[in-house]
């Protein structure tokens, strides 16, 4: 297994995928960024940390520690846009959720942004579609759990402010209806807001894999970061931001999580 890689397996039908938490960047790809700071900017702060007690669950993770800005992996690898018609960013990004450019110069080309697939999303996938298949065979059915977190206030991709929990389920097409009721029960217990199939219906990975009839039920957890982390208002600076990751902080929204993947593990196990 590759360093950028990390794999950790458990034997419950349940595997939580990390795919936008890694923050290097290679040499040569950070020397043609405005800052490093900027490429940093979008990923998801944190959230590895707020989910280590998967592994005590019998959970498989799965993730990549690179930054999103180097290879998107859960993006349409044919680079389609996965909200036509809205803002959004691509498989190899050029410009941060509020739409500043990420280079200085050097923006990757059609060859270099198959060369980051072939080295970076495409074993990802391996290792993901890999663990996915040792546990149906074990199972029968298996959960795929997208784990993710985003700014609460991005005008450019969404208005107002985002609740706290955004489940996304393709529209309902990639888990059986009985899992997302039960994650939904699992966040309106807790003192959160939350949304199913708002402004984030479920990335590629969870379009791709979630195939109900053949056991595989996928669903992501889009956070609003004021869950579990200060967001500060206004403009952000690389002095303000992210901000740190305190346990008491996140206590609340952590207890909330681990009731929803107990209910996907229930739900998997029913």
């Amino acid at each position: 297994m590759s360093e950028w890689l990390q794999v950790h397996r458990g034997d419950a039908p349940l595997v939580v995928s990390f795919p936008h938490t890694g923050t290097e960047l290679p040499t040569g790809i950070a020397a043609r960024l405005i800052s490093p700071w900027l490429a940093r900017k979008d990923a998801d702060w944190w959230i590895e940390q707020l989910y280590d007690f998967a592994p005590a669950l019998g959970a498989t993770t799965i993730r990549t520690a690179m930054s999103r800005t180097v290879i998107d992996v859960n993006r349409d690898p044919s680079g389609a846009s996965l909200y036509p018609g809205q803002a959004t960013t691509a498989l190899c990004p050029t410009t941060t959720f509020d739409g500043e450019p990420l280079y200085r110069t050097g923006e990757p080309d059609k060859a270099e942004i198959e060369r980051r697939r072939a080295e970076y999303f495409d074993p990802y996938h391996a290792a993901l579609r890999a663990e996915l298949d040792r546990l149906r065979a074990i199972h029968g059915k298996v959960v795929l759990y997208e784990a993710h977190s985003i700014r609460s206030a991005i005008p450019r991709l969404f208005d107002d402010l985002l609740p706290n929990f955004n489940i996304g389920t393709n529209s309902g097409a990639s888990c059986d209806p009985a899992l997302t009721a039960a994650v939904e029960a699992a966040c309106d217990a807790s003192e959160f807001s939350r949304v199913t199939n708002g402004r984030f219906k479920g990335g590629w990975t969870t379009r791709h894999y979630g195939q109900p009839a053949g056991g595989v039920h996928a669903i992501q957890m889009e956070l609003a970061c004021r869950g579990y982390m200060d967001e500060p208002p206004g403009l952000l600076t690389s002095l303000i931001w992210p901000t740190p990751y305190t346990p008491e902080r996140a206590a609340p929204m952590r207890a909330a999580l681990v009731n929803v993947l107990n209910a996907c593990l229930d739900f998997a196990k029913s």
